[in-house]
């Protein structure tokens, strides 16, 4: 019988728990414990990990990517129809604000490396190095990201999302692709063709055998 406050060791390493009261009033619990690898070699292991630490940092930034691209959109349209410098300038001020409300506190929580990888993401959504955002009064974000994720990171605003050339970066595409699928990200496809069958051919002539290449399909 386990006595109140006690813990078994295997629960220690539960990823979630879910609690169920059954009809007899009884309360069923449900553990899901990690992934176990086992027979797999140093590289498919260190691959493994880079994965799972890659898919955790895209599913905290995923959704801050794609509200940049729909604020942009959205913030284009409008700015179309607008005539007057004046108007213009009176929407640039809404829409910073309400940039600022939305995401400051949010973007405070995130790691530097998070920062980095919501910087690539933005730009695969845009097809615009958030630089170039900055850069662009008409964009609505250039006092938000000038003043609050550069300061926050210390990162590179210039940075691009190139999955042909960036390992990292072709890890993200397929790890992305995988969570659209699974349901897990409201998934959206990059503002520019990848060109991905093309890329995943030359990554695995050129990583070979390593058990670098990610089999996910």
């Amino acid at each position: 019988m386990q006595v109140k406050g006690q813990v078994y060791d295997w629960e220690k390493y539960a990823d979630s728990l879910r609690t169920n009261v059954l009809d007899d009033g009884e309360i069923e619990k449900e553990f899901l414990l990690p992934e176990m690898h086992i027979n797999f070699s140093k590289e498919e292991l260190e691959r493994i990990k880079i994965q799972n630490v890659l898919q955790r940092r895209i599913l905290r930034v995923y959704n801050y990517a794609v509200m940049t691209s729909d604020n942009l959109v959205v913030l284009n349209q409008n700015m179309a129809k607008m005539e007057s410098k004046s108007q213009k300038k009176k929407y640039l001020k809404r829409s910073e604000k309400y940039l600022k409300e939305q995401f400051e506190d949010r973007l405070k929580k995130l790691s530097r490396k998070d920062g980095q990888i919501l910087v690539k993401l933005i730009n695969r959504q845009t097809n615009k190095t958030t630089f170039e955002l900055v850069k662009d009064l008409k964009s609505g974000w250039s006092a938000f990201w000038s003043n609050q994720t550069a300061k926050l990171f210390d990162i590179n605003l210039k940075t691009s999302y190139n999955p042909s050339d960036v390992l990292e970066d072709f890890y993200i595409e397929m790890l992305l692709n995988d969570l659209g699928r699974q349901g897990r990200i409201d998934y959206r496809p990059a503002a520019r063709d990848l060109k991905m069958e093309q890329v995943k051919t030359n990554w695995k002539n050129k990583l070979g055998d390593s058990g670098y290449y990610p089999d996910v399909e």
